[in-house]
């Protein structure tokens, strides 16, 4: 048995056997439990510009959703936008809208515009429900389950952990790793998000040069870890910004 639901923008069908209404809830307690562990950056200056960015991005989405009637699908979305004060190099939003950014990638997004291309490529992993999909296949593939329910109902702890684990993010937290198709879908997303916004898509290819060049042919840092190569992000980027440039709005 298997349940499918079809991503916003691009239309691909996905694997989806865990409703929001479930996954929801305990995402919350996770992102709870991340914040209250922080620490939150005191740096009034830039936890306003986080905000600031993720209520823009937020609006777009919701709007974007609106137009193509798909507004039931943020049904239960709390969003929410912190900084957490931690050098590591990253950023992740939570199933129903929790988003935290490090300050380590902020020295990287140099600005609002840098932001706005890593807020809009993180809520997108949200809206396209990538951390559910995730979810759902490692339930069929480790468990040959279906439902949430079954899996809690014959092994809770593996099925708390898998739950951790699919909607988790930082580094004391692990995290089912987002695929190559994931990371590329929400560029594709992200950019459309922000252009919405009133972001110029043009920054992001820019952001990913530089955040690829973060890695100097070391290991790359964990936001790199999965993603598609250099050369490729920035090709279908480029690709994609005529069709983003059309929701842009200045």
């Amino acid at each position: 048995m298997y349940a499918c639901a079809t991503v916003p923008v691009t239309g691909r069908n996905q694997l989806s056997l865990i409703s929001n209404a479930e996954l929801m809830p305990m995402a919350y307690q996770q992102y709870r439990e991340v914040i209250a562990k922080g620490p939150l950056s005191t740096n009034a200056q830039q936890t306003a510009m986080i905000k600031r960015v993720g209520v823009n991005i937020q609006k777009a989405v919701e709007q974007y959703m609106a137009d193509k009637n798909l507004s039931s699908q943020l049904d239960g979305f709390a969003w929410e936008f912190n900084l957490i004060d931690d050098p590591t190099v990253n950023a992740w939003c939570m199933p129903g809208g929790k988003v935290a950014f490090y300050t380590g990638i902020l020295p990287i997004c140099k600005d609002e515009l840098g932001v706005a291309v890593v807020m809009g490529h993180e809520v997108a992993h949200a809206i396209a429900n990538h951390g559910r999909e995730r979810m759902s296949q490692q339930m069929f593939a480790q468990f040959g389950l279906s439902t949430l329910g079954a899996l809690m109902g014959q092994n809770p702890t593996a099925g708390n952990e898998l739950l951790m684990q699919a909607i988790g993010a930082g580094t004391n937290i692990g995290m089912l790793k987002f695929s190559r198709q994931h990371e590329s879908e929400a560029d594709k997303m992200g950019l459309i998000f922000m252009a919405m916004a009133g972001y110029d898509p043009n920054e992001a290819p820019k952001f990913w040069e530089r955040m690829s060049a973060l890695s100097g042919g070391q290991a790359p840092p964990e936001f790199l870890s999965t993603h598609p190569s250099h050369e490729t992000r920035v090709r279908d980027l480029n690709s994609w910004i005529p069709e983003a440039m059309q929701y842009y709005k200045k």
